[in-house]
């Protein structure tokens, strides 16, 4: 049976894209792997967070889990740093990884550049981290978007070389799940950059807590250009905003952007959007709503929170032991 690893940080509100690139593929996977969902709050610290708004987050974030389906009699759902042994074995594995391998990682090198306030550690190895989040699971699979595929690429090369330098065949090398069309889903105001938390325009995304009027508006506000839609995809490819508003639509409906296009080629946005927007409130609005009933019980979410940690301990720690003995290190346990 597949063994499923994949978690999105608990920074500011999910989204739109993460609902489509992630969470709506995650609930999908429950029926068929052994599935381990996290709140990745130690990649989070990569940039400075306040501690008790982290931890909020992290609720905030669960909650969004839940209320989009993530069943947690199916799933593990976690928080990272409840389980030791992600950073443990990080450690281990960053003395099997050479300097030129991070050196490679384009998002670091994106990041850094952005400001010398983010040239430190934790930013330049977390890949590492995430390479022994992936393996201290010996996870078989592991849904990613495009921009994630240098990461799981790493993670193979780790693992190839733990099993190659100790001689034994321990850890798999994970396979990449990329599901769906909308793996990347991009701004509402710019269709050339990803939807993102951390854009200054709350306009460029819908927000997973948005109300059914704010979806609508923003929807209605989204940027295009003033041509009707192709009816094609060799056309549509070459409009940015219109190309993302039609997969979208798309993956919502659980159709392919050609058959959107059959549907609605030659319509302007005064025709589009609208009924975008009424797919969009008729998908999204029971999570927002199912969100806020559960975060109205957070001792209930803190339960499942830590139930999930405690299975995730029980795996995580029969792998960590194991790897100690490879390697030669001492165990209490």
């Amino acid at each position: 049976m597949k063994r499923i690893l994949s978690g999105m940080q608990p920074t500011g509100n999910l989204h739109l894209g993460n609902y489509l690139g992630a969470l709506k593929n995650w609930v999908a996977l429950q029926d068929d792997a052994e599935c381990y969902y996290m709140l990745a709050d130690l990649h989070a610290i990569t940039v400075p967070q306040p501690p008790e708004k982290l931890r909020q987050s992290a609720r905030e974030t669960a909650a969004a889990y839940m209320a989009a389906g993530i069943d947690t009699a199916k799933s593990t759902l976690f928080v990272q740093s409840a389980v030791s042994a992600h950073a443990e074995l990080m450690w281990i594995l960053s003395t099997l990884t050479p300097l030129g391998w991070l050196n490679r990682m384009t998002q670091y090198k994106e990041k850094s550049a952005k400001s010398q306030d983010l040239e430190l550690l934790g930013l330049y190895s977390y890949p590492v981290l995430m390479a022994a989040d992936i393996l201290i699971y010996k996870a078989t699979h592991v849904p990613v978007g495009e921009d994630q595929k240098q990461h799981l690429e790493l993670t193979r090369d780790i693992a190839g070389a733990f099993n190659r330098h100790y001689g034994v065949d321990y850890f798999p090398l994970p396979e990449p799940q990329i599901l769906g069309d909308a793996t990347r889903v991009m701004s509402l105001r710019d269709g050339t950059k990803k939807m993102s938390k951390s854009d200054e325009s709350d306009y460029s995304r819908i927000n997973l807590t948005d109300d059914a009027d704010m979806i609508a508006k923003k929807i209605k506000k989204a940027t295009t250009d003033p041509d009707a839609l192709p009816d094609n995809l060799a056309d549509l490819v070459k409009r940015p905003e219109a190309d993302n508003l039609v997969t979208i639509y798309a993956s919502l409906t659980d159709r392919t952007r050609a058959s959107v296009l059959e549907e609605y080629a030659g319509s302007g946005w005064g025709i589009f959007k609208p009924a975008l927007a009424d797919i969009a409130v008729a998908k999204l609005a029971p999570i927002t709503e199912k969100m806020r009933e559960l975060l109205q019980d957070p001792v209930e979410i803190d339960r499942v929170l830590i139930h999930g940690a405690e299975h995730a301990n029980a795996l995580t720690q029969k792998h960590l032991r194991e790897v100690k003995e490879i390697v030669g290190l001492w165990s209490l346990m």
